[in-house]
């Protein structure tokens, strides 16, 4: 059974009540999501970690075209939406209900090795500076060779935090979601 995110209303008093982790008063747009998706090829086993899922609107999307030997290890913190995301019956699915900040320790007792798409919403720009330059560099330690860190935004202030890590970024803008948003995507070369 398909579980669905939380109505817009429902995500506009929750991301009032707790702005600094919800990051943003809407949900991600289709055209916001699938951005975020394409570049991830589905067409063998794969390693996603997501990071911020909010209702689960992308992890949706993502279970919808993920192999059955696939892994998708989601990170949220906001106690409503992780009651939404634990109606998520998938095989393929594992709620980690912490900070990314801690994707190291959960890898490892997953005994996960290397990750091969980090999908991420989380609000770098509301987090102290030093929490997220450590979360950006776990994911590069754990991402395999061409593996991709892929993250949305309202605006470019943290590009060059992305730039520095893995030495490349490339930014597509998304108009057709409220707000108006950017993809940046990095390599790890």
């Amino acid at each position: 059974m398909k579980t669905e995110p939380i109505k817009r209303l429902e995500f506009l008093r929750e991301s009032l009540r707790d702005i600094k982790t919800v990051g943003t008063l809407t949900p991600s747009s289709r055209h916001l999501c699938e951005s975020m998706i394409r570049h991830i090829d589905f067409e063998n086993g794969i390693t996603i970690v997501e990071l911020g899922a909010g209702d689960g609107v992308i992890t949706h999307q993502l279970l919808s075209k993920m192999p059955a030997d696939s892994r998708l290890i989601v990170f949220e913190v906001n106690e409503k939406f992780c009651r939404v995301l634990r109606q998520i019956h998938d095989p393929r699915f594992i709620l980690i209900d912490d900070t990314a900040e801690k994707l190291e320790d959960y890898l490892n007792q997953l005994h996960i090795d290397h990750i091969d798409y980090v999908i991420s919403a989380l609000p770098f720009t509301s987090l102290p500076k030093t929490l997220g330059i450590n979360i950006v560099k776990q994911c590069y330690q754990h991402l395999k060779k061409g593996g991709l860190f892929v993250q949305m935004h309202y605006s470019l202030f943290t590009k060059r935090l992305y730039k520095k890590i893995f030495g490349n970024v490339d930014v597509c803008f998304v108009p057709l979601n409220l707000p108006p948003a950017f993809v940046l995507v990095s390599e790890k070369i």
